[in-house]
């Protein structure tokens, strides 16, 4: 069967313009290519995620060349169009070819501002080293990311601040989850020598892709036998079940048994209650279920997002209960029974993920930062009465700031330091997302997953 030919690279960077222009809007990338036509969603997604990588970069150097800024439909375009320019950033297209296709593009948005593009970018290439070392002063320019962030981090990681801004302009790995309850890592990474493509197993369950794949071209995932998940957001299962920090496999026991450990001779006659308070996408609620038999409870306030957590159950075969409801309202949904354990997966500023949602720095606001502590704070408080005695909750974030991890745990424990909760030292805590991270026993030392942070916190 014939593939049908690639869309035009003109038409392509006209609809990243507009991705881009979305995003400085303060629209989301995820909701604007939602809306792209389907021939033009996988280019239009590759080259939008180059242009906010070397974002900074761009808006600088068009300053520098035409300090009096183009309409704005123009502007996201040529701004695109040097960013995909940028020196070191692995330009997709030929130079020639992206100043002709770009003209091209900025002659159908706007015919009057194309002799302008072609001079400003015609410019940036004759110029290109000059023009980049004339802006690297400007910390935006040479780190791709707003001065809020830049100084946050600074802030919060005094000796790592570069390294893991320039790891969020890398391309991230693709990591597969294999299910528990329906193969290992090492018969899948076979499967997929048997079709010629590399892998890597980690662990039990985690497998490293040597190269992304559509996942309709993963064997098995459309029956369930497969997920994509980052190294990191894979450590939630185990850490609330209590398999251990270190290992992404189920104990060898019989499944139900991971949170209550039952004397000797006595049947376990009642599955755990677990709370799942946050859960859309549902990736970890998928992997609970994949490594245990418990009654999981799975809540999120946005009925779209909770559907995307049934299509996922369904795909895997999974069953849980799953309702509309905001968990920092128990009186609105909880029924008054105890649960065994709590993941609280809470909102964030997704600051450790920005390497595979390039859009989320410029995004967010400083403001965000407290105001989403704020609401860490009152899931905390809401859902640790519904706790049971002895039993555990797991706090989560993808992000890598202090404000939404150690410092909010610490602040949680000095308020309820009545009722004498403890943090596990399983608790990996922060994970900002570099390969030096202290790997687990198993993992390549090479890879890192996503910037996270957890704490385990038992209740007496």
């Amino acid at each position: 069967m014939a593939t049908a030919p690639s869309p035009p690279l003109a038409r392509l960077l006209d609809q990243t313009a507009d991705a881009v222009a979305a995003v400085r809007s303060g629209r989301s990338l995820t909701e604007v290519l939602a809306r792209c036509p389907v021939e033009l969603k996988p280019g239009t997604q590759a080259l939008s995620f180059h242009v906010l990588r070397w974002w900074g970069g761009a808006q600088a150097v068009r300053a520098l060349m035409a300090p009096k800024a183009p309409p704005a439909n123009v502007d996201a375009l040529l701004c695109s169009a040097i960013a995909l320019l940028w020196p070191g950033s692995e330009p997709p297209y030929a130079e020639h070819t992206l100043v002709d296709q770009a003209v091209g593009a900025a002659r159908q948005r706007t015919p009057a501002a194309a002799n302008f593009v072609n001079a400003v970018l015609r410019r940036f290439v004759r110029e290109r080293d000059a023009l980049v070392a004339a802006v690297q002063p400007q910390p935006i320019a040479a780190f791709n990311h707003p001065l809020w962030w830049i100084e946050r981090i600074k802030q919060d990681w005094p000796q790592h601040w570069q390294a893991l801004l320039g790891a969020a302009n890398k391309h991230p790995p693709m990591v597969l989850r294999v299910n528990a309850r329906r193969g290992t890592a090492a018969a899948y990474v076979q499967r997929l020598a048997a079709q010629g493509r590399g892998a890597q197993a980690i662990g039990e369950q985690a497998v490293l892709l040597d190269k992304p794949l559509p996942v309709t071209e993963l064997p098995g995932f459309a029956e369930g036998e497969v997920s994509v998940q980052d190294l990191s957001a894979q450590r939630a299962g185990p850490l609330l079940l209590g398999a251990g920090a270190d290992r992404l496999s189920p104990p060898g026991r019989p499944k139900g048994e991971y949170l209550r450990a039952q004397p000797e001779g006595v049947p376990v006659t009642a599955r755990a209650r677990v709370l799942d308070a946050c859960a859309a996408p549902g990736g970890k609620t998928a992997q609970l279920l994949e490594l245990a038999d418990v009654d999981l409870l799975a809540l999120d306030s946005d009925p779209l997002r909770l559907t995307r957590v049934q299509e996922t159950l369904n795909r895997l075969q999974l069953k849980a209960h799953l309702q509309v409801a905001d968990a920092r309202e128990p009186a609105r949904w909880w029924d008054g029974r105890p649960f065994d354990a709590i993941l609280l997966d809470a909102p964030c500023t997704a600051s450790g993920i920005v390497r595979r949602h390039p859009d989320v720095r410029w995004l967010r606001r400083p403001d965000d930062v407290v105001a989403l502590s704020r609401i860490q704070a009152e899931l905390l408080d809401a859902l640790w009465p519904l706790l049971a005695p002895g039993g555990r909750l797991l706090y989560a974030t993808c992000s890598v700031f202090r404000l939404e991890g150690q410092q909010q745990i610490d602040a949680f424990l000095q308020r309820h330091a009545a009722d004498k909760p403890w943090l596990d030292p399983a608790s990996p805590g922060h994970l900002p997302g570099l390969p030096d991270n202290a790997p687990r026993p198993g993992f390549a030392s090479e890879t890192s997953g996503d910037g996270f942070f957890y704490a385990l916190i038992h209740k007496p």
